[in-house]
């Protein structure tokens, strides 16, 4: 009889062992946040890029090296131009704050 209430009392008092979570304890749901966009940085009226005449396709079909340099002479203009508005655009966007 004192085995069976010594194994009783055992068998009850493991069930007390696990945690059983109370009423006050909070429950932590993540949950989405939208937050305002205030529109594309970059205007839909921006043109673009052009087609560079010295490409790489083009560079390897030159036949010789001046050839090579008067496409790269070519393109160096319309880069400048083009970095040029790109600036502009970019210096119209808003700052990241770090």
């Amino acid at each position: 009889m004192i085995r069976f209430a010594a194994a009783a009392s055992l068998v009850l008092l493991a069930g007390c062992g696990g945690k059983v979570q109370s009423a006050s304890t909070p429950i932590i749901v993540p949950q989405q946040v939208l937050v305002p966009v205030t529109g594309a940085c970059v205007p839909a009226t921006l043109p673009p890029a052009p087609t560079y005449p010295d490409s790489r396709e083009a560079l390897l079909a030159a036949k010789d090296p001046a050839e090579r340099y008067q496409l790269l002479g070519a393109g160096w203009p319309l880069r400048n131009q083009r970095l040029t508005e790109l600036e502009i655009v970019v210096a119209g966007c808003p700052k990241a704050e770090k």
